[in-house]
């Protein structure tokens, strides 16, 4: 199977980057700077959400402002898109049962723990029982039909229960200097096309893991992204690769 909405990613990012680049002389001006790309971000994230997955339309719409304040557009633009589109965010999630289960369960899992609260309390039994250096690679007991999705959306929780925090503070220093050094290929590249795509690609990998350790760790609401590089899922290691190779060549023309 093949997931839409990781090329969908991938093409606003590219897009924009592009348009961004071309347009830079007129990205303070909101009509015919501002609103024409977000005109296209909202149609995109807009089927995305029909699908639906709200987890990638946020992650679209905040890739997409990052790309929009590093090149140049007015604040203030953004800030008024996004205070006026709150009460839609509100109303897309607890209009929809799953959606208000989710966020209930975030502020207090332990009120339907053999529900809502499930994923989560497991998550935090799969950490807690690391310890400082696991039980063991492979050793772990959550994933045996106890934690839900242990191989995409929470396997970083089977990483702090067999690796222990140890183990999980290493994969965190890892991807950090993937960030590091990705950030800094985009800091050096010589033009804003290559900038802001590097820096676009690098947002969206930053975004997705910071969202998933925020799950599994209890400090987001369940959405279900995967943990770059690690999480299994064809089409999203694809993709992430592809992501890599962009920004290698990009660092490679310097």
């Amino acid at each position: 199977t093949i997931q839409p909405s990781e090329f969908a990613k991938f093409t606003v990012i590219v897009y924009l980057a592009d348009y961004l680049s071309r347009k830079r002389q007129r990205v303070r001006e909101f009509a015919r700077g501002f609103f024409p790309a977000l005109a296209v971000v909202g149609g995109v994230s807009l089927l995305i959400l029909l699908q639906p997955d709200m987890g990638t339309t946020l992650v679209i719409f905040s890739v997409s402002f990052l790309m929009f304040f590093c090149s140049g557009v007015r604040l203030t633009h953004m800030l008024s898109v996004v205070i006026s589109s709150l009460p839609l965010v509100y109303v897309l999630i607890f209009s929809v049962p799953y959606r208000r289960r989710r966020v209930l369960a975030f502020l207090n899992p332990w009120e339907d723990p053999q529900g809502a609260g499930f994923q989560i309390i497991q998550s935090l039994v799969a950490l807690g029982s690391g310890g400082l250096l696991g039980v063991g690679l492979g050793q772990g007991k959550q994933k045996l039909f106890y934690l839900p999705a242990a191989y995409t959306d929470f396997i970083f929780s089977i990483i702090g229960e067999e690796m222990g925090f140890v183990g999980s503070a290493g994969v965190l220093i890892i991807f950090s200097l993937f960030l590091f050094f990705g950030l800094r290929i985009a800091l050096a590249a010589r033009d804003s096309f290559g900038r802001l795509l590097a820096f676009g690609l690098l947002s969206c990998l930053a975004l997705e893991g910071i969202v998933n350790i925020g799950v599994v760790t209890s400090m987001l609401p369940t959405k279900g992204l995967p943990f770059p590089f690690i999480s299994y899922g064809g089409t999203s290691l694809v993709f992430n690769m592809l992501y890599v190779g962009l920004i290698l060549n990009i660092g490679k023309n310097e």
